[in-house]
C-alpha cells in the first residue's frame, strides 16, 4: 500500500536531485537505462545499484511494456523477458521502496501511458514520488494532454517530466517543449528506434542547433550512443549522453551483474 498524499519535504527533494546534478556538472553527464525486472525479475535493484557504483549519473528505469514503439529489437525483448518474469508497475513500486537507502543518483522512470493508465494516473504519480523517484519520460503522452490534464498531477507530486525532441521537431516547438520540460531536455539523436547505429557527424549539426538555441533544460542526448567514442562526441555539443541498447546487450551476458556493469561503463567514460 502505498502513499497517495506526499509531504511538502518529499515533493521537495524529489525536485532536487536532477537540478542538484546539473547545478554540480554540466557537462559529460552520463544517463544509462536499464529495464526493471531484466535479466531477472529481482534484478532491479542490483542493475540499478551496480550502475550507481559504476558511474552512471543518472538511471533511467524502463517500465516493461508489449508494444513500446520508441524502442528497437534489444530494448524491446529485454521487455518481453521482464514481462514474462512477472514485473509489472505495482510489482516495480514494491521493488523500489526503501531504494533511497542504497541509491542517491536521480532515478526517471520511462514508458508508455497504456500500462499507466491501467495502474490509473494519479495513483502512478503518488506511488513514484512516495518511494524517491525523480521523473518520468513518457514519449507518447501528447503535448497537449500534459498542459490540459496529466502535467498539473505530475508537478503536484513533485516529479520532473522530460519531452523529447528530433531533428525534425520545429524550433517553434522546440522552444515548446523545452519550456514544459523540467529536469532535462531529451534529445532523440535522428528519427527511429533506440539501437539504430548514427553517424555522429550528421547529429552534430542538429546538436548544435539545439545548442544556438539557448534552452533552459539541459540537454542529454539518446539513441546511438554506446561506446566511448559516441558518448564524446555527444557530448561535445551536449550536457550528456544517455545509453540504453549497448548496456541490455552486455547485461544478457552471462555473469555477475556488478562486474559486467563495471566493465561495461569503463569502456564509456571519458
Amino acid at each position: 500500500m502505498f502513499l497517495c498524499v506526499l509531504s511538502v519535504s518529499v515533493v521537495q527533494k524529489n525536485m532536487q536531485r536532477i537540478k542538484k546534478l546539473f547545478s554540480e556538472r554540466t557537462a559529460n553527464i552520463l544517463n544509462v537505462y536499464c529495464t526493471a525486472g531484466y535479466p531477472q525479475l529481482n534484478s532491479t535493484l542490483e542493475v540499478m545499484k551496480a550502475l550507481q557504483e559504476n558511474g552512471a549519473d543518472i538511471i533511467e528505469l524502463g517500465m516493461p511494456y508489449s508494444d513500446p514503439l520508441a524502442d528497437g529489437p534489444v530494448i524491446q525483448q529485454s521487455s518481453s523477458i521482464a514481462l514474462a518474469n512477472g514485473m509489472t508497475i505495482k510489482k516495480l513500486f514494491e521493488q523500489l521502496k526503501g531504494f533511497r537507502k542504497s541509491v542517491s543518483v536521480p532515478v526517471v522512470l520511462m514508458g508508455y501511458m497504456n500500462p499507466v493508465l491501467q495502474y490509473g494516473f494519479e495513483k502512478f504519480c503518488a506511488d513514484a514520488a512516495s518511494v524517491g523517484v525523480d521523473g518520468l519520460i513518457l514519449p507518447d503522452l501528447p503535448e497537449h494532454e500534459f498542459e490540459t490534464e496529466y502535467g498539473a498531477i505530475i508537478k503536484k507530486h513533485g516529479l520532473d517530466f522530460v519531452f523529447l525532441v528530433t531533428p525534425e521537431t520545429s524550433e517553434e516547438r522546440i522552444k515548446k517543449l523545452d519550456e514544459l520540460s523540467t529536469g532535462f531536455l531529451y534529445a532523440v539523436s535522428s528519427s527511429s528506434t533506440t539501437g539504430s547505429d548514427k553517424n555522429m557527424t550528421d547529429v552534430k549539426s542538429y546538436l548544435q542547433k539545439l545548442k544556438s538555441l539557448n534552452l533552459g533544460n539541459k540537454v542529454l542526448v539518446g539513441f546511438g550512443i554506446k561506446d566511448k567514442t559516441t558518448f564524446k562526441a555527444a557530448c561535445e555539443n551536449a550536457n550528456g549522453a544517455i545509453i540504453g541498447t549497448a548496456y541490455i546487450k552486455a547485461l544478457a551476458e552471462t555473469g555477475n551483474v556488478t562486474d559486467i556493469t563495471r566493465k561495461f561503463l569503463e569502456t564509456i567514460r571519458v
